[in-house]
């Protein structure tokens, strides 16, 4: 693990995000550099984008509306599907949950393990296919995850399945291509900075869903 720990630290810097700036979390600035780097120390290529090195707009969206609103979660058993820096699971904790964070990424687990002691929360982490499993939930959140197409099928289908059985399922999400086009109440909006190396403009208007099922 220390491996990986020192990579985190040799390629970002502790920052907070422009819209949650009560949380600090390990930043990469640029992808690309980060991205040949990861490749590099793995010696593989045509790996995906170190998301977890990020602060994506769902996910500051959605972890600036579950520090505004703590009772949403407070005392509830939580999942943040997709964690990736950790930053939603962070605010969930900061809320009061008991947060267990879905990511298999392991530089991501790292990034996510110091970014949790950065901000003094505990967090469980789940490495394996949680769309696979039979794990109950009070709430389920995931920020930024409908990207791409095969895993926003098959994450919505899960998501939904369990918010028509009584789970609040809240998604942040900047108007990516595979959002369902149903069966979601708008809690709050927001207008999240980005920078032009991730995106194609240097804010995105960000809704926080409910599924409603």
């Amino acid at each position: 693990m220390s491996s990986e720990q020192d990579f985190v630290r040799d390629h970002t810097a502790v920052a907070s995000p422009p819209l949650v700036p009560e949380i600090r979390l390990h930043l990469a600035t640029e992808v690309t550099p980060l991205w040949q780097a990861t490749e590099a120390t793995l010696q593989q290529t045509q790996l995906p984008p170190p998301y977890w090195a990020f602060a994506w707009a769902g996910g500051q969206a959605l972890a600036r509306h579950l520090l505004d609103h703590p009772k949403l979660i407070a005392g509830r058993r939580v999942l943040d599907f997709g964690a990736g820096s950790g930053i939603v699971a962070i605010a969930a904790a900061k809320a009061g949950a008991n947060v267990t964070a879905a990511e298999p990424d392991r530089f991501a687990i790292t990034a996510m393990m110091l970014n949790a002691a950065l901000n003094d929360v505990e967090i469980a982490i789940e490495t394996g296919d949680v769309l696979v499993g039979d794990e109950t939930w009070d709430a389920i959140l995931a920020g930024d995850m409908c990207y791409e197409r095969p895993l926003a099928d098959r994450l919505v289908a899960w998501l939904t399945a369990r918010a028509r059985g009584g789970v609040l399922v809240l998604l942040g999400d900047p108007g990516r291509a595979y959002l369902p086009t149903s069966g979601l109440q708008a809690l709050a909006r927001y207008r999240v900075p980005t920078p032009l190396d991730l995106e194609d403009r240097e804010a995105r208007e960000t809704t926080v869903w409910q599924l409603t099922g």
